[in-house]
């Protein structure tokens, strides 16, 4: 495979992950879209304002692109895990859906803008990440970005079938709608009746 291959075909995954995790949002109100919905309070549109700053950290920082926008929360001098707690995984009340999603979109351009000026073997320099790991190639750093972003996809899609049983992959993706309502519930019933004959936690 040539590089311009192996490179689109890569960048199709982040893309395609990013479109993924977005429309997790269609169609839901303010409230929803900001309910913390695990014991570690993830939710919609904190997953969005994360992935904002890691396309601005991993696609941009660390190859010397700067974004010119100013982003209050960023703080690409630090590392990752020297921000105050949580501070990009949920949005303020100030802080409206469109302005977080416009943002993330920004990102976008900007993360594809390096994509398409290097080659899969131009190198950066990632300080957080171990010694043996540190000096990255775009290469490697598209592979953590797809897997980064996909891994919060996941979460979008656990968090948008707690409130409203919307699933799947892309929007108008209705598992009830191929399988059936009744199906599903039959197969969880068999789910956890499988699980219960293993006794009490």
């Amino acid at each position: 495979m040539i590089e311009a291959d192996l490179k689109a075909d890569l960048h199709r995954y982040l893309r395609d992950a990013r479109t993924a995790l977005l429309w997790k949002l269609d169609g839901l109100p303010e409230r929803d879209i900001r309910r913390p919905l695990t014991p570690t309070g993830t939710n919609l549109l904190g997953l969005v304002k994360h992935l904002t700053g890691v396309e601005l950290l991993y696609l941009g920082h660390v190859y010397g692109r700067h974004f010119e926008e100013h982003v209050p929360w960023f703080r690409p001098d630090l590392a990752p895990d020297a921000f105050a707690p949580n501070t990009d995984m949920w949005a303020t009340a100030e802080e409206s859906r469109e302005h977080v999603v416009g943002l993330y979109r920004r990102a976008w351009e900007h993360a594809d803008a390096t994509v398409q000026a290097l080659g899969l073997d131009a190198v950066c320099h990632v300080p957080w990440w171990p010694a043996e790991y540190g000096r990255a190639t775009l290469h490697r750093i598209l592979v953590h970005m797809i897997a980064e972003t996909g891994r919060h996809a996941g979460h979008a899609d656990i968090v948008r079938e707690l409130i409203d049983g919307a699933a799947g992959m892309h929007a108008g993706d209705d598992p009830a709608a191929v399988a059936g309502q009744a199906w599903w519930a039959d197969y969880r019933s068999e789910l956890e009746r499988v699980a219960q004959s293993f006794g009490p936690r």
